[in-house]
């Protein structure tokens, strides 16, 4: 029996040419699993984080102690997806390893040995690979805490926004702090 084998192609949503580990602002958006409500509920337009929300809370938080490169700024952490911006600055010489390396090596995030290869197509110290070092310490600590028993945390990808300038950053921001006001008229996200 002949098996036909398809292949799809993946096409990423990246900004083509644009070099993601230049210093700069960006507005990301990290949605759940299937869109799942992993991280709590808004309830009279906050967010209540549950558990697994505040272990995504505190890493996000952490990114910056385990990426020399790295700063965040606005973010909120809805039920299935989390909004952000993360600066990535001038990387500096410091005694931390560089920004890929770092998220691998340094508790709480305790990878194993094949989590130190870089994925491919991934550039170390870019977006990419501080969104996916951050998926993958998440999802491995609710596991090891036995939280869901979902594989994946996390969407496969990210969506991401290149912020230009004050004026679109003041945007972005105002986007953030409104986004629990706004979930029950967020057709995409809302879940019944």
């Amino acid at each position: 029996m002949n098996v036909k084998r398809v292949f799809f192609n993946r096409q990423s949503n990246r900004l083509q040419g644009f070099d993601y580990s230049s210093p700069g602002s960006y507005f990301v958006t990290i949605v759940s699993y299937q869109r799942l409500p992993f991280f709590g509920k808004i309830i009279s337009e906050k967010i209540q984080l549950n558990q697994i929300g505040k272990i995504v809370e505190n890493y996000w938080i952490d990114v910056p102690l385990h990426f020399n490169c790295v700063s965040i700024d606005a973010f909120v952490i809805m039920p299935n997806h989390l909004h952000g911006i993360i600066n990535i600055n001038e990387h500096q010489l410091s005694k931390k390893p560089s920004c890929y390396d770092s998220m691998n090596q340094i508790a709480p995030f305790n990878f194993s040995e094949d989590h130190h290869k870089r994925p491919k197509g991934t550039i170390p110290n870019s977006l990419g690979a501080i969104i996916g070092a951050f998926k993958s310490a998440t999802t491995k600590q609710v596991h090891r805490l036995g939280l869901t028993d979902h594989r994946s945390l996390w969407q496969r990808n990210f969506y991401d926004h290149i912020i230009r300038d004050d004026q679109d950053y003041h945007r972005i921001v105002e986007y953030i702090q409104l986004n629990p006001s706004n979930w029950a008229n967020d057709q995409e996200f809302v879940l019944i």
